[in-house]
């Protein structure tokens, strides 16, 4: 039997997901100071390892690829950083990496490949949901401004339309395959599903949208064989896609495009210029092996969007190797592991980061991406053995028994 986990462990969980929250966005109806989100953030990563240290006193873990690949990403950030050129704000993102990479330690101890921190994940992402939600219902006008298109972002707590929309679309998806798998009913999935899909569309997220899809038909592919459920869901899927794409075709390009031009559409909405800079732009030797330091995952002053692009611009070479290993360590893991659900969640988180990690940054450092892969190397974790008595090699000699009086009376004589 696997150890009862902790509520200390749920909070620690959400507590994370907090710190990754991060502190830019849409202007707020209520406008919060960056410094004051900067101290909620991070005092939520510090709260979070002190729970998750007084959960686990003894220090109990277990080793993972994951985490240690992890902590070898810290190596190269530390190179890179301690020379300042990225001023002491890398220093500061080196230590909150360091603080999330230990926290994550912490918590392996329960990692047993239960649905249990898939249910934390689930709570805490629909908390983030909700404030959105709220904010649109409150003041539509600020949740949907023009400055970003009117796209949804958050009005109560600076989100991003495409932080709304990752949120969401993890969300339908890891719900999606606890309904095939059995562990919730269709009503509480369809209350978590259904509001979930309608922020995910009005935030006009595509790389939320495709890598959701995407995931769910990777992730259900894996349960076809061995699930009655999992084939009558991806039967209908293929019906339902087919009529919407014959019927709504003209409506669904409308979305996908977001009323930008094909040629603005192709250049990946100007990302393409960024990445075509960073790419020639001069480095020695060491910074191209251990790169410039953690940053804002910007270049030049533009966000670079490109997970790959940006661990090369602030860790290196060598931080994209362990980038790379660290996702083909889960993704073999998994497609190694035998059907199950928990590997069908674990290989659509895989799927997704992998997808996302194309026009969004965030993998070589604190961020939601890499506490989604924490939650594929827990649902790919092996249950721990139950403790057993130790039993002896040899069996203890029978006692003596008393001889009686009558008998040693009778020796005497």
């Amino acid at each position: 039997m696997s150890e009862r986990t902790p509520k200390t462990v749920g909070i620690a969980w959400a507590l994370l997901g907090l710190n990754t929250l991060g502190s830019a966005g849409a202007k707020t109806i209520i406008t919060i100071p960056r410094s004051l989100i900067q101290m909620v953030t991070m005092g939520a990563l510090v709260a979070a390892f002190a729970l998750a240290l007084a959960a686990n006193l003894r220090l109990r873990i277990r080793p993972t690829a994951f985490v240690f690949l992890l902590s070898l990403l810290l190596v190269p950030s530390v190179i890179s950083s301690a020379d300042l050129e990225s001023g002491f704000g890398a220093l500061f993102r080196c230590a909150r990496l360091t603080l999330f990479v230990a926290t994550l330690w912490l918590l392996s101890r329960w990692w047993d490949g239960s649905d249990t921190f898939v249910r934390y994940h689930i709570r805490m992402y629909c908390a983030a949901l909700a404030t959105a939600a709220a904010g649109l219902i409150i003041s539509p006008g600020a949740a949907m401004p023009e400055l970003y298109g009117g796209r949804l972002v958050g009005a109560l707590w600076p989100l991003t339309p495409p932080q709304i929309g990752q949120y969401a679309a993890v969300i339908i998806g890891l719900t999606v395959l606890l309904l095939l798998g059995r562990r919730t009913d269709r009503r509480t999935a369809a209350v978590i599903i259904v509001p979930s899909f309608v922020l995910l569309a009005l935030t006009h997220t595509r790389t939320a949208t495709v890598g959701m899809l995407l995931g769910l038909v990777l992730a259900i592919g894996s349960l076809v064989l061995t699930s009655a459920a999992a084939r009558r869901f991806f039967a209908w899927s293929v019906v339902v896609a087919t009529v919407a794409g014959v019927g709504f075709a003209s409506a669904l390009q409308a979305w996908f495009l977001r009323g930008q031009s094909k040629e603005y559409f192709t250049s990946l909405t100007g990302r393409a210029k960024v990445w075509d800079a960073l790419l020639s732009a001069h480095r020695t030797t060491v910074e191209q092996l251990f790169g410039t330091g953690l940053g804002d995952k910007s270049f030049g002053g533009l966000p670079i969007d490109n997970s790959w692009l940006a661990v090369y611009n602030e860790q290196g070479l060598i931080g994209v190797g362990i980038v790379a290993a660290l996702v083909l360590v889960l993704g073999t893991v998994a497609l190694l592991r035998p059907p199950s659900l928990a590997r069908a969640c674990a290989i659509f988180l895989i799927s997704y980061v992998a997808i996302s990690s194309y026009t969004e940054a965030g993998l070589g450092d604190a961020s939601a991406y890499l506490l989604h892969l924490a939650l594929a190397a827990s649902l790919l974790a092996v249950p721990a053995p139950a403790p057993t008595t130790d039993v002896p090699l040899v069996a203890p000699a029978a006692p003596r028994r008393p001889i009686p009086r009558w008998a040693r009376d009778r020796e005497v004589t």
